[in-house]
């Protein structure tokens, strides 16, 4: 449940933050006019991304059993590629998010009404459906049959509007760059487990080997029915019984990717240091 509640924080304070800075532009340009076509924009974004989730989810269900394995498994591939795209975007770019917005809204009042609602959605429309693919996914890898990951992501969701409404309002004080650095590196661990769970999918639905192959089977130690299980399970996609392809895989993508990641600015632009943005204020 925390992972899943992790997913919806992070991917929703994103979308809350864009929002709020696209908003507070307006406002504070004098151009409330332009604001309902941003909320256009903005529900036409969360009605695809939910039509999307929606879509995964009951499509699926019509399908064979390998079928939905070789579906879960390719899909919690890409969804582990575009977050893992996403984080370091983001920690790249978060210092320099509100300018790139508050650039492509003036191109946009200049168009018109369209270019409004296109900017809205698509600055929204992005966070959403890489939501959607990897809670999907995420859901998928970690399912015990109740509705906890949805639950959790649900929670995570609201705890994102609350943050970004204060946010709006100017009484909540945000350094994104160290935000997005540790919910980034959180993620990082949590999309290692959904990607090894697709490999296992993709092992069951016979388009890779080694299905039989058992790495290690701690299920005495660590019964999956248990709560500590269960836990571990919600939080890092674990596994007591995984094969060699799925620990082979967890490794090699975790360590190299969270070492990256994690890296001091300078070690990824060649030894320059960035200096670290102060903290970005409501009312932007």
């Amino acid at each position: 449940m925390f992972s899943n509640y992790l997913i919806g924080l992070r991917e929703g304070l994103e979308a809350s933050l864009v929002v709020c800075i696209l908003i507070a532009y307006l406002v504070k340009t004098g151009r409330r006019d332009a604001i309902r076509p941003i909320w256009i924009g903005i529900g036409i974004a969360v009605t695809i991304a939910l039509g999307f989730g929606c879509a995964l989810e009951f499509g699926s269900q019509e399908l064979t059993f390998e079928a939905q394995e070789a579906l879960g498994g390719t899909l919690s591939v890409v969804a582990v590629g575009l977050v893992t795209w996403m984080v370091f975007w983001m920690r790249r770019t978060a210092r320099h998010l509100k300018a790139e917005l508050h650039g492509k809204l003036d191109a946009a009042l200049q168009m018109g009404t369209a270019a409004l609602v296109a900017t809205a959605f698509l600055a929204v429309g992005r966070e959403g459906l890489e939501t959607a693919l990897f809670v999907w996914a995420s859901v998928h890898a970690a399912s015990d049959g109740t509705p906890r990951p949805l639950i959790g992501v649900a929670l995570g969701l609201a705890t994102a509007v609350l943050l970004g409404w204060l946010f709006y309002r100017g009484a909540l004080k945000i350094n994104l760059a160290k935000f997005f650095t540790w919910t980034g590196g959180m993620l990082v661990v949590v999309a290692a487990g959904v990607l090894a769970y697709g490999f296992h999918d993709l092992q069951e639905a016979g388009w890779l080997p080694g299905l039989r192959d058992t790495a290690f089977d701690i299920s005495g130690a660590v019964p999956p029915d248990s709560w500590y299980g269960t836990l571990l399970k919600g939080v890092f996609n674990f596994q007591p019984d995984p094969t060699v392809l799925q620990v082979t895989v967890w490794l090699l993508y975790l360590v190299p990717v969270l070492v990256l990641f994690l890296a001091p600015a300078g070690f990824a632009s060649g030894g320059k240091r960035q200096q670290t943005p102060p903290p970005v204020r409501g009312k932007a």
